[in-house]
């Protein structure tokens, strides 16, 4: 499977850059560079791709604008990328919908494994930043984030179990240990999780766990 990829950023040579390192992938694909938000926009539609790789700040429409659009719109996965290390940045891509977030100044070899995590469902924060970011968030919540108990009425009791396990930022190996199944088992767990609830992927999950008051903010 060749993974597709969108790159925008306003900066020509940062953008050729990602472009060089994800084309000599041989798994990977750039179909579209795009030097706006609007721009990615109509790439994501045309081309149908897997990711897209945006810049939090570009002209016009931003990349977290796009972001939105794009996923409410598309199923192409967004992995923003920015040179501020903000958490505030990070909070509004999650809530756009983003499944990750990159400083640009990331290595070649982290920026390649981001795109396959991505593709495969997976989330980019490690479980502690997870935590963090989300109980942040969740403590001073968006006034259109309201809490929602009763969605988790379509789970069964092992799936709940899934999902405050996922919201605690625990990995498949450890949540297949603490519920004592395999890791296959855990996976087909995850995978119902996520499509009873609509959620694109784990970091959501997280999310939903915390705004539903599965897990609660120590």
């Amino acid at each position: 499977m060749t993974i597709r990829v969108v790159v925008a950023d306003d900066q020509e040579l940062v953008r050729s850059g990602f472009v060089m390192i994800l084309d000599a992938q041989p798994d990977m694909e750039v179909v579209a560079e795009a030097g706006d938000g609007a721009a990615a926009i109509e790439a994501v539609r045309r081309h149908s791709p897997d990711v897209a790789l945006l810049d939090i700040r570009m002209p016009g429409t931003d990349g977290i604008e796009a972001t939105g659009t794009i996923c409410q719109e598309t199923e192409c996965r967004v992995i923003m990328l920015t040179t501020f290390d903000s958490d505030e940045y990070v909070h509004d891509a999650l809530y756009a919908g983003a499944s990750g977030f990159l400083l640009k100044d990331v290595r070649r070899d982290d920026l390649v494994h981001a795109v396959r995590v991505v593709t495969a469902g997976d989330s980019l924060l490690a479980p502690s930043v997870a935590r963090r970011l989300v109980a942040d968030f969740v403590r001073h919540p968006r006034e259109t984030a309201a809490p929602r108990s009763d969605r988790l009425a379509v789970l069964t009791a092992r799936e709940r179990e899934t999902l405050q396990l996922l919201g605690r930022g625990l990995s498949n190996a450890e949540i297949a240990a603490e519920l004592v199944v395999s890791e296959h088992t855990v996976k087909t767990h995850v995978s119902n999780v996520l499509t009873k609830l609509g959620l694109r992927d784990r970091i959501q999950a997280v999310i939903c766990a915390y705004e539903t008051g599965l897990v609660t903010v120590e």
